[in-house]
């Protein structure tokens, strides 16, 4: 039962893409779990740039099958763009499969996302306005709809009007906002279900089988640890689990089918919006990290608050998700720096705490307690073997393994599959 789950250890954007692309080539199943299009993976295959948001990145090679599992939120409008932007490359996207259960994103989730962003004001959660909150609140409300929905045309319509009548009436009463054209949503989901139809199958199924066959099922994580709904910075988090755990509910499998589990970390730290950064460099070093990162957001375009790596994140990360391995991205980022930082613990008003707390009023006033370590100037993007890196950098990962506590099996130092450096075969 090969099975290999890859998350994010940070606040996401670790680079999660380019580390499922290249194994994807080992995998014959690639299963996302949960989120939706506010998630975005950047993959780079000679020199062309495919920004994936909904449809897993196994699509890049032929024969892998994509799953988008039932804990996956689905915009039709941004799944189809997603697939006609594919096609038109050129690549099969027939090996794409949506779980009936999987709920459906519609444009009053999007519009109930930005005002009530907008009533927040300054303490605005930072979304990305995609619906992606209020759809989950609907899914938990028990209103919600699903993909199976969408294989009945009369139950379907019958759903989604009764749905727009009743959100017309938040809409109208609480925010004072004109209501939405009732048939003019209801004529563009109708053709939006019959291209979604040939897609929708009960995919929990299929990956129990695929497991069961011994074929390689691979998990892609979207977002990051910090992020999870109960286990982030909440409220600065997302509407669901982009933890290891969540695909045992988001994709329908076992905790006992999980083998591996691959965490995705930065050789610094990022954070899209707002919230406490403990390490955050909002300096010259941290505009240093961002230019050379290219440190921009996949979906929003945002710019990312940067800084150090903070080894006690990652430490959290490697506990609640049962971490088994680490891929260390971005390595190449950091050359240049004359010195450069590991946070191994946070001062509290003169108390060291060693493991991540939960108030955010308490990690607000956190001081990182830093490790200083030799830089390197050399340009390691060309380095293909662990050896052939700068004595500095070697030092640099190791010290991480050994503060964290798990094996660094792989190494990024730059965003093609090429630049990846293996130090123990994974998958």
């Amino acid at each position: 039962m090969p099975s290999l789950v890859i998350i994010g250890t940070q606040w996401g954007d670790e680079g999660k893409g380019k580390i499922i692309d290249y194994l994807s080539k080992k995998a014959d199943m690639v299963v996302r779990g949960q989120g939706g299009n506010n998630a975005g993976h950047t993959v780079v295959v000679e020199d062309k740039k495919y920004a994936l948001h909904l449809i897993p990145s196994g699509i890049l090679y032929e024969d892998t099958v994509n799953i988008i599992g039932n804990g996956v939120v689905v915009d039709p409008e941004g799944f189809l763009k997603e697939l006609d932007t594919l096609e038109r490359e050129g690549i099969n996207t027939s090996k794409i499969i949506i779980s009936d259960r999987a709920h459906i994103v519609f444009p009053y989730h999007k519009v109930l996302d930005a005002l009530s962003e907008k009533s927040l004001g300054k303490n605005e959660i930072g979304t990305t306005k995609k619906g992606i909150g209020p759809c989950y609140m609907d899914k938990i409300e028990r209103t919600g709809i699903r993909a199976c929905d969408l294989l009945d045309e009369k139950d379907f319509i019958d759903k989604l009007s009764q749905q727009i009548d009743n959100k017309n009436i938040i809409i109208e009463k609480i925010y004072g906002e004109k209501p939405l054209e009732k048939e003019e949503i209801l004529s563009q989901y109708k053709e939006y279900a019959k291209k979604l139809r040939p897609f929708i199958k009960d995919t929990t199924v299929l990956v129990y089988e695929a497991l069961e066959r011994g074929d390689k099922v691979l998990f892609e994580g979207a977002q990051g640890t910090l992020l999870d709904v109960d286990l982030g910075t909440y409220p600065y988090v997302t509407s669901s689990h982009p933890t290891s755990g969540g695909f045992t509910i988001g994709a329908g499998i076992g905790p006992t089918m999980i083998e591996e589990v691959l965490g995705i970390a930065k050789a610094y730290t990022t954070r899209v919006g707002k919230g406490p950064f403990v390490t955050e460099e909002d300096n010259e070093a941290g505009d240093r990290i961002r230019k050379a990162g290219h440190e921009f957001g996949t979906t929003t375009g945002r710019p990312r608050r940067c800084g150090w790596f903070d080894a006690v994140i990652v430490k959290y990360a490697a506990r609640t998700n049962g971490l088994t391995a680490i891929s260390l991205m971005l390595l190449d980022v950091l050359s240049g720096f004359d010195t450069i930082k590991i946070c191994t613990g946070y001062d509290y008003d003169g108390e060291v705490i060693n493991h991540f707390p939960a108030s955010l009023k308490i990690l607000g006033r956190c001081k990182p307690i830093y490790k200083e370590m030799k830089g390197w100037h050399e340009d390691i993007t060309n380095c293909t073997t662990y050896d052939r890196l700068p004595e500095e950098a070697k030092a640099y990962i190791l010290a991480i393994e050994e503060i964290v506590g798990v094996p660094i099996k792989m190494i990024s130092v730059g965003p093609k599959r090429t630049q990846t450096i293996i130090r123990e075969e994974i998958f």
